[in-house]
């Protein structure tokens, strides 16, 4: 038996590990399988190039729970270790076995190769007292037998091991017993192995055996114990896009969410060689309106092993909504692989997802654009975001962006600026576009711009005050105002003038009796000539003002830092209605005012703001008047 000092530069290196190198002590597991498939992978290439006179079969890597002993047993059938590479490999801290291979195989990472730290195994002291490998070497090599109790001194002995591949055996901990039980042990494997590339064994199950063809009717199924193999060693994302149907992009959406029933609207598939490596499958769920980033993220692999679903960086912030897997082995990970570093690649892989996402929105479009009008709801969120976010995705936006009518038909922007530019060009020469945000709150002033022959876009996302500026600054002499922020007269000006019915006089009259009667902090009395036939009682909510407060609520930047905004409203008074001339011939005070509270309670009540006492009042005085 031979004994030793284990090679590290910092005393005590094994409670740094424990304490400051992983943040999640759970990942240990992951660590240990990732070095079961390497050593797996690495004897695949071997064999392949001839290098390795050994029959490669179909190895497994399988995981044992002992509960009598308290043991946590990681198996694999790999290329194992001859008693040189155990103390090259193990006794040297930070030597990576990965490292040191691919430097010798160039070829070798297009096998997978996953370890570049060469600290993954001492994750295993987190949760362990003791570690034992025992390994042999596809050389056929004699067999060793290695132990460490978590000091500097290790153990090293001859094993009477006959089939090569290594065995680690780890002797949990008091304060780590739940790492010997079944269901967290599964659950850790279903998180971070689920898809490596080598089938991994943990337990066996039942199989009920189909029966034979012309079985006697009351013959029963033999059953059988097999395997229980818990991983997908070949996902969808490893595969050619060639190979794969659209049911298997639909299958593989559930197997990475289970607990998503619907169908996604459709996927992006991932494939990159250079400048860097890269696959993926991005999904479109359907989103709606909903801005919730924390749900059934993307998640981010490399090589196969999951790392994190705090993708952001790499991910640009707007493909956050959507569902998929991302892996490369060029992503920049910390030493303990779990969240990502500051790197120029990130760079490029979050540019290049940008660009392949516009294409395929590109593509749909031109592909079916009925079916895309349909799914516009459902991914707009998205889109839109990205528009404002992304200058590059905003660039190509104008091929795939829609924008739906209040009449539920949809255009491009430069389909939609044709439509409308003949009759909503004001006397500046500007274009302007009306949009509602509600059809149903902002009804009464859609129709009356429908009356005026104006077309209405339907911009209801929670990011459309961004997107509209955004399109404001980048596009020429065109304004976005939304429907209720004026009479339908004042939003698009033309050079009509209409007569009031009223003089000088009698309009000054009219505005200070109003002004006597409603709340001037909130309203502000606007006397317009209109047609008679037009509502006498109009609130409008200024565009600047309106635009600001809906960029605050969705955090709008430096509007968020403005404090809050009054709810303020222009009360628009029509001088040529009969209500306006009632007012001003009246002369029984008490009258007047009831006659004003009513109609701004009625105008109010058009704006959705009429709510609680003032509400009951109305309903009150309502009755009162047609008693």
């Amino acid at each position: 038996m031979a004994k030793g000092t284990i090679n590290v530069s910092v005393e005590n290196i094994f409670p740094l590990i424990k304490k400051f190198l992983y943040s999640d002590h759970e990942i240990f597991l992951r660590e240990l399988v990732s070095n079961a498939t390497d050593a797996t992978l690495k004897l695949k290439h071997l064999t392949n190039i001839g290098e390795a006179k050994t029959e490669y079969g179909n190895p497994v890597i399988e995981i044992k729970i002992d509960e009598k002993n308290k043991t946590l047993h990681i198996i694999d059938q790999g290329i194992g270790m001859t008693e040189e590479e155990v103390i090259k490999y193990i006794n040297e801290v930070a030597f990576s076995g990965a490292e040191d291979f691919i430097s010798k195989h160039k070829d070798a990472e297009k096998e997978g190769i996953i370890g570049h730290f060469g600290l993954g195994f001492y994750s295993s002291f987190m949760v362990a007292d003791k570690v034992e490998i025992i390994t042999k070497s596809y050389t056929d090599a004699p067999a060793v037998h290695w132990i460490c109790d978590g000091s500097p001194n290790f153990e090293l002995s001859p094993a009477d091991k006959k089939e090569r591949g290594t065995e680690i055996i780890l002797h949990i901990s008091e304060d780590s017993a739940e790492f010997l039980e079944n269901y967290k042990i599964r659950e850790l494997l279903l998180k971070y192995n689920r898809f490596m590339p080598i089938p991994i064994k943990f337990g066996t199950k039942e199989e009920t055996l189909p029966l034979p063809e012309g079985a006697d009717k009351d013959a029963k199924p033999e059953k059988i114990t097999v395997d229980n193999i818990i991983n997908n060693p070949n996902p969808a994302w490893t595969k050619a896009p060639s190979e794969l149907k659209d049911e298997d992009y639909k299958s593989f959406y559930h197997e990475l969410y289970p607990m998503q029933f619907e169908e996604p609207l459709f996927y992006i598939h991932l494939n990159v060689d250079y400048p860097f490596h890269l696959t993926g499958i991005l999904f479109f769920p359907k989103l709606g309106n909903n801005l919730n980033l924390d749900k059934d993220k993307i998640q981010l692999y490399q090589n196969q092993v999951f790392v994190t679903d705090e993708v952001k960086g790499i991910v640009p912030d707007f493909l956050m909504l959507l569902r998929g897997v991302i892996d490369s082995p060029d992503i920049p990970l910390n030493v303990s692989r779990s969240y990502l570093q500051a790197d120029g690649a990130v760079k490029k892989i979050s540019s290049y997802i940008t660009k392949k996402v516009a294409d395929k929105m590109a593509s749909l479009i031109n592909e079916n654009r009925e079916d895309y009008e349909k799914k516009w709801n459902d991914i707009k969120i998205v889109i839109e975001y990205g528009m404002i976010s992304e200058d590059k995705f905003y660039e190509k936006s104008d091929k795939f962006a829609l924008y739906p009518t209040v009449d539920e038909k949809y255009y491009t922007f430069d389909e939609f600026k044709d439509k409308i530019k003949d009759n909503q060009t004001d006397k500046d020469g500007k274009l302007v576009i009306l949009y509602a945000s509600n059809i149903n709150e902002q009804d009464q002033y859609i129709q009356a711009a429908k009356d005026k022959g104006y077309e209405v876009l339907l911009l209801d996302s929670p990011v459309v005050p961004h997107l509209i500026q955004k399109l404001e600054t980048s596009k020429e002499n065109l304004s976005f105002v939304r429907v209720d922020a004026d009479h339908v007269n004042n939003l698009i000006k033309k050079e009509e003038n209409t007569v009031s019915i009223l003089s000088d006089e009698e309009k000054e009259n009219l505005k200070k009796e109003l002004e006597e009667n409603i709340d001037s902090k909130t309203y502000t009395v606007v006397l317009e000539n209109l047609s008679k036939d037009d509502f006498p009682f109009i609130l409008t909510q200024p565009e600047f003002m309106r635009r600001m407060k809906d960029m605050q609520q969705i955090g709008g930047g430096m509007f968020g830092m403005m404090g809050n905004f009054p709810e303020t409203y222009n009360l628009v008074v029509n001088t040529n209605s009969p209500l306006a001339s009632e007012i001003v011939a009246k002369e029984d005070k008490e009258a007047k005012s009831k006659i004003i509270k009513q109609a701004l309670d009625l105008a109010k009540l058009s704006q959705n703001i009429l709510k609680g006492k003032e509400l009951t009042d109305f309903i009150k005085r309502s009755f009162e008047l047609i008693k």
